[in-house]
């Protein structure tokens, strides 16, 4: 039980990983820019239609002036999100955040501690009652062979004595 509990956590944090992992606006596709904070369905389009129109774009100036909304400081905000353009973040953008990503693995593990006390006794009593069903199962079918041996035995006094 502890081990598919540990299995779990750690498949989650490895495909959080690739949740959080950069998009170079010259290569993702719709759903990747998407997942960008800061970049909706309509901007994403709007950066593909772009893109499509008059090529790649060379650089994070480039960006900025083609794609009508984006300018210096959503610039800076998307590439703390994730973008890149050609594999490089903004320049004067802070790198991506990656105690963000700690602190949410901290809370989930909480989160999973905090359940797991809560249903701990809850799964104690359950057991308890099982192991007591098992117990009078097993008392009920005792006595039940017994009385099939005694019925037994008494019919073949009964057999005997005619």
């Amino acid at each position: 039980m502890l081990k598919k509990l540990f299995f779990a956590v750690a498949a989650l944090m490895f495909s959080m990983g690739f949740a959080f992992a950069d998009v170079d606006v010259n290569k993702g596709d719709q759903a990747a820019l998407d997942g960008i904070k800061g970049l909706g369905p309509a901007k994403s389009k709007a950066i593909i239609d772009e893109r499509t129109k008059n090529g790649s774009f060379k650089d994070w100036a480039d960006f900025e002036s083609r794609v009508k909304g984006i300018g210096e400081k959503t610039g800076t905000k998307l590439s703390e999100a994730g973008l890149t353009v050609n594999g490089q973040a903004k320049s004067g953008a802070p790198a991506k955040a990656a105690p963000a990503k700690a602190d949410k693995a901290a809370k989930a593990e909480k989160a999973d501690k905090a359940e797991k006390t809560e249903k701990a006794p809850k799964a104690e009593k359950v057991e308890k009652s099982a192991d007591k069903a098992k117990t009078d199962t097993a008392d009920k079918a005792d006595k039940s062979a017994k009385a099939a041996k005694a019925e037994a035995s008494a019919s073949a006094k009964e057999g005997k004595t005619k």
